[in-house]
């Protein structure tokens, strides 16, 4: 089962810094979901993570967190040092980098460049567009990271496989919707 949330409200109340509410609205969808039958349940967007307690704290059912699937696949793969891509929610607040951390994962994130990541997803990727100029500033950043010593890069915002992959990226890519993606349809089938 799939609940498509209506992203523009959401949005504003990212902007408005209204975590709670929006932790109220995911949540109750999570519930919704569980009551419906579902057995497991996904959240798929990195960002709103953010609200992680909250929707596990209205489940009775397992909530498979995005970062988890990702933390396993860089262990697996002997990545200790990783750089994190995402909104500046994801890049600036602890809630996704505590996540890793506990998983035994040193993380980086950009140093500069931060606003401009961030409109790149929101101005260009979430309607669509996708501009080879966009694409060079993400490789940039990721050569940047690469610098401080990431030994890959977690592609932490479900938009921006749309730019960058392994094909472009001089660092291996950990997309997170795949991985997630993955992960619930084992945890279903498991």
């Amino acid at each position: 089962m799939l609940h498509s949330v209506d992203f523009a409200p959401i949005e504003a109340m990212q902007r408005a810094g209204d975590w709670l509410g929006a932790g109220a609205v995911l949540a109750g969808i999570a519930a919704g979901l569980e009551q419906q039958g579902c057995g497991v349940i996904g959240l798929a967007t990195n960002t709103m993570h953010i609200c992680a307690p909250q929707i596990t704290a209205a489940l009775s059912v397992p909530f498979v967190h995005i970062a988890m699937p990702t933390a396993a696949a860089l262990k697996a793969d002997g990545i200790s040092r990783v750089g994190l891509l995402g909104t500046r929610f994801t890049m600036e607040k602890p809630f996704y980098m505590d996540v890793l951390k506990a998983e035994g994962l040193e993380v980086v994130v950009p140093d500069v460049g931060i606003t401009n990541l961030n409109g790149i997803i929101y101005e260009e990727l979430c309607l669509g567009i996708v501009r080879d100029e966009s694409r060079q500033i993400y490789v940039e950043a990721i050569g940047r990271l690469q610098a401080r010593g990431a030994e890959a890069v977690i592609l932490g915002c479900t938009e921006i496989g749309m730019l960058i992959d392994d094909s472009v990226s001089p660092l291996p890519t950990y997309d997170t919707t795949d991985l997630h993606a993955k992960a619930l349809v084992a945890a279903a089938l498991g």
